[in-house]
Order: C-alpha cells, then structure tokens, then sequence
C-alpha cells in the first residue's frame, strides 16, 4: 500500500511538472498574441487632390468601415499617381480608389477584384485661364502644359488630345494634384491644365471664375473601388457595406458634396476599354519614372 501510495504522489508530481513546464513554453506565445497590434485596414486613395483633402473627403468611410470591420481603418494616398499604381501593384492596400485606366491595371497583373464606381460621369477637361489667348487646341504650340504623373488618366487624356489635334512642340510639366493645376494656370506659368471635371467643379469658386473649359473627353471610368485578392473571402461583406454607406446621412452627404451621384454597378468593358491606357502605365513602371 504505501509503493502504491508513493507512486500515485510520483505520477502527480510528474503530471504537475508537465503542466508547468507546458505553460512557461505558452507563456511567450500568449505575451505576443496579446501585445500584438490589430493591423489597420488600408483604403489607398489616388491622389487625385492634396493629401489633407484625400483624407478629409474619406472620412466618412473610414469611421463607416471602422464599425463593420470592427478593426482600425487608414487612408493612405501616394505623391503621385505613378506612385500610387507601383504601391497598389506591390500589395499595400486592402481596398484602392483609383480611376479606370489603373483599375484595369490592378484586375489584370495585380488580381485586385472591381467592386463598384461612382454614378457621375468621370471626364477629363483642359482648362486654360480665362482671359488668355487660347481659344484653339493649335494656340497651345511651342507652350508649357500642365498635367498630374505620366500615369493619371487625365495627363494620359490630355496627351493623346494634343497629338490628335497636330499640337507640336508642347512641354508637360507634372505636379501633384489637381488643385495646383488652377493655381498655375491663374499665374500664367501654364498655357493649359488637366484634370477630371470632378475636380474642376470642387476648385475654389475664385479660380474657377478665372479659368474656363478649352475641351471635354467623352465619360471614362471613373474611381473605381478595387479589393485586394487577399480579403477576396470578405469580397461579399465588404461590397454589401460599401452599399450600405451608400444610404447612410454621412455617405449620402459625402455624394452631395462631391457630386458623385452614388455608387453604381462596374461593367467589365468599361475597364477592358482602359487597356490602352493601362498598358501606358505598364510602361512608365518599367521605365521606372
């Protein structure tokens, strides 16, 4: 009885001393998983305007996607719309906002999924200053032109504007967004501007008094929302949310103020008719400008 007894205490001093042993090998594994930062959700915004505006005008979905996701979200955007398609091609966004020609992009070589776009039309414009002397697309030979990266499609837009008008001898200088093309062209150190209607009707009333339409593209895909192929499980829940802001106070204010219109359905030619100018970004990446 008293073997039996000392090796009934043995077999629980052994089980003790496994248990023990057991939790001090957990124990840094448990520290990690609780001292690990939840990583935010990344909503990357072509810079399509300054930084501060980009983030102010998303606001309202980031706090809207913060409570769906129950995680932290961020709005990031990039110096430049070249940039911005290299970073959206190595992966650094959950969600990209970026207009059609780079949506196509993203789809093809980066497996980023389309969602929805806006229900406005998205054209390109070229603006000059009102009172200048430039009433014709031939005026604008031999003078400084002013568009976003090699990248944007406004810049893209506006390129293939100037060669089929025969506009020989034209220089483009590219700036970082959009409300510094208005600014330029007021001060005369551009004959013309491009950027998205869209932007032209959210510039200060005093410079759009000071400048005026010198040409209009046809409607193109605008800002197309695009998720990235890893939350692709999510694909559902995040497209329905998106809906849902849609008919929020906020997301309805937030249309209103832009004039957006509301989000629509994306139609896959609207993205297949970008490919030419996709492959123009594909091309300015490997140059690596």
């Amino acid at each position: 009885m008293i073997v039996n007894f000392q090796l009934f205490l043995r077999g629980i001093m052994m089980r003790c001393i496994r248990w023990f042993v057991s939790m001090l090998l957990l124990l840094p594994a448990l520290a990690f998983t609780a001292s690990a930062p939840i990583v935010p959700f990344r909503i990357g915004v072509a810079p399509h305007s300054s930084a501060r505006v980009i983030i102010e005008m998303y606001q309202p979905l980031r706090l809207y996607l913060e409570q769906v996701l129950q995680r932290p979200v961020e709005i990031v955007t990039a110096p430049d719309f070249t940039e911005f398609a290299r970073r959206a091609m190595a992966q650094n966004y959950d969600l990209a906002i970026t207009t059609g020609h780079q949506a196509r992009l993203l789809q093809t070589d980066a497996r980023y999924l389309p969602l929805l776009t806006y229900q406005a039309d998205f054209k390109a414009v070229a603006l000059v200053a009102a009172d200048s002397r430039y009433r014709e697309p031939k005026d604008l030979a031999g003078s400084t032109v002013i568009g976003l990266s090699a990248s944007s499609l406004v810049t893209l837009w506006g390129q293939h504007w100037l060669l089929r008008n025969s506009v020989v001898n034209a220089t483009m200088r590219y700036v970082s967004a959009s409300d510094s093309v208005g600014q330029l062209l007021l001060k005369g150190e551009g004959s013309a501007g491009f950027m998205s209607l869209a932007n032209f009707q959210n510039l200060p009333l005093a410079v759009r008094q000071q400048v005026r339409l010198l040409a209009e593209s046809l409607p193109m895909a605008g800002r197309v929302y695009l998720l990235n192929v890893r939350h692709a499980r999510d694909q559902d829940r995040i497209l329905a949310a998106l809906w849902t802001f849609a008919e929020t106070p906020e997301g309805k204010q937030y249309f209103a103020r832009y004039q957006l219109g509301g989000y629509r359905a994306l139609e896959a030619r609207e993205l297949i008719a970008l490919e030419p100018y996709a492959n123009e970004v594909r091309l300015v990446l490997k140059q690596g400008k």
